[in-house]
């Protein structure tokens, strides 16, 4: 990921360095046999905060981060992970499955839809642009209007109440 997209207007936002991070973190742990506790304390000690010469998320470093927020993701994500898949391979096309998904499209779906999970999180809209911003600084073609679809379907699922009225 490049560029400075953590940053609007000059202010840091931290609660998105969070799902940036939690997006790489889920990444790198289905890439190998790391566990998610391993993963959040290389992450909280290796690349959050910055270093010399560095703007934006260079060499996976994520300047401004709610650590909280991040180990939160993650761990909801690790530990709902067969509920939220069945429930995300639902909202997908008859003929696709999870794993047919990007890695990093998936991870970030996974933490989004962790997020969307947890009812005393801010209001699903906010989270679904959140990770829509994060989903366009990872890809540049019809990548984010996937997550966006997928992670809209996920919040109507999971939270039913914040569009009733709608």
């Amino acid at each position: 990921m490049t560029g400075s997209g953590q940053q609007a207007q000059g202010k840091p936002r931290p609660r998105t360095g969070a799902r940036v991070a939690a997006v790489q973190a889920l990444f790198q742990s289905e890439q190998g046999p790391t566990s998610a506790e391993t993963v959040i304390d290389e992450f909280i000690r290796f690349r959050f905060g910055v270093t010399e010469g560095s703007e934006g998320f260079e060499d996976g470093r994520v300047h401004e981060v709610d650590v909280r927020l991040f180990s939160a993701i993650v761990r909801a994500a690790v530990r709902e992970q067969d509920r939220l898949d069945a429930m995300i391979t639902d909202t997908l096309a008859t003929d696709w499955k999870i794993d047919r998904l990007d890695p990093v499209l998936r991870a970030l779906i996974r933490a989004g839809s962790a997020e969307l999970a947890q009812k005393d999180g801010p209001p699903a809209k906010v989270v679904i642009n959140e990770y829509l911003d994060v989903a366009h600084g990872f890809f540049e073609g019809d990548e984010p209007r996937m997550a966006n679809g997928v992670l809209d379907r996920m919040a109507h699922l999971l939270r039913p109440s914040e569009f009733s009225a709608a």
